[in-house]
């Protein structure tokens, strides 16, 4: 018998988007450099605060405000209140800063964060749970000093000087040239001590909390890892209890970076010890919910993007 070999079937796959970038040599590397997580990060900040930032505005005006006299009875009067006064833009006051500069924060973030946890591998290349929270605490560290404290002082001021109608200032980047004009630099620097405390404890909270968490939805699953539903999910949930361990900084940094913080108080501690004797300890909690409200979005929507930009964008410097 003479049996005749017909050639192999031809199959053809479909090619999706991120074959294409694999071939076009735009995958993921096996490991990203720091420069790729700076722009990854720098991207995720973008998206992430022109989305939030109106929650920021109102949970700022809730802790500004006096407790024996307050303005706002909740976050939705604040913002009813800031619309019919300024308009749908008024809860984009002092905004500016906070967009463009959360793009450095992410990146600062991303890059410490990442950078640590490559040097605090064991041989297996796994992260135990202290160093998962140290590399959070780094990146924490290094956003605060590079992006938040001078980001979140303008913010500050220039939502301080519109809730007392005082005109001082009339934008972002004019409360920016007139406080380093008066105060030199490190007026931007105000309420860095409480800044760092509340950034590296979040981040410390952050990313253990939000890695165990979408282990725990997606079963172990690493098909899942860059899941945006898991990923977004566990960091709604890592945002919320990061607010619970941070309220207390982050009302002190808040009153520290407030227009009178300087002729009110004289250090940290002093504006902690004066809001506990004339408010009571649970004004610390002053202004949670909004808070709660946008970390988590805002964490969420970071732990969403930040990886699926990894799978467009990958180069190993």
């Amino acid at each position: 018998k003479v049996e005749i070999q017909h050639p192999p079937a031809l199959i053809f796959q479909p090619c999706g988007p991120s074959d294409f970038c694999s071939k076009m040599g735009l995958g993921k590397n096996a490991n990203d450099g720091p420069v790729c997580t700076f722009v990854k990060g720098g991207l995720t900040g973008f998206i992430e605060a022109i989305i939030c930032y109106p929650t920021e505005f109102v949970k700022t005006q809730l802790q500004l405000q006096s407790k024996s006299a307050p303005e706002y009875t909740g976050m939705l009067d604040c913002a009813s209140k800031t619309v019919k006064k300024h308009g749908p833009m008024g809860l984009y006051a002092g905004a500016l800063p906070l967009i463009l500069g959360s793009s450095g924060k992410q990146a600062a973030r991303w890059t410490g964060y990442e950078t640590a946890a490559n040097a605090l591998k064991d041989e297996k290349g796994k992260l135990s749970v202290p160093m998962r929270m140290l590399a959070g605490a780094c990146g924490g560290v290094s956003e605060a000093l590079l992006a938040v404290t001078p980001i979140e002082t303008l913010k500050t001021r220039v939502t301080d000087d519109m809730r007392r109608g005082t005109g001082k200032y009339s934008g972002s980047f004019d409360a920016l040239v007139k406080i380093v004009k008066s105060e030199g630099p490190m007026g931007l620097y105000m309420g860095l001590v409480p800044t760092i405390a509340k950034q590296a404890t979040n981040q410390a909270v952050r990313f253990p909390v939000q890695f165990y968490c979408k282990q725990w939805m997606t079963g172990g699953d690493k098909s899942l890892d860059a899941n945006p539903l898991y990923n977004g999910a566990a960091g709604a949930v890592a945002g919320a209890v990061s607010v619970i361990a941070t309220m207390p900084q982050d009302t002190v940094k808040t009153r520290m970076q407030g227009e009178e913080a300087k002729k009110l108080y004289k250090s940290t501690m002093d504006c902690a010890m004066q809001i506990m004797q004339k408010e009571g300890p649970m004004f610390f909690y002053s202004g949670t919910m909004p808070r709660m409200i946008r970390v988590s979005l805002d964490v969420a929507i970071t732990f969403a993007i930040f990886p699926i930009l990894g799978k467009y964008i990958s180069f190993p410097y």
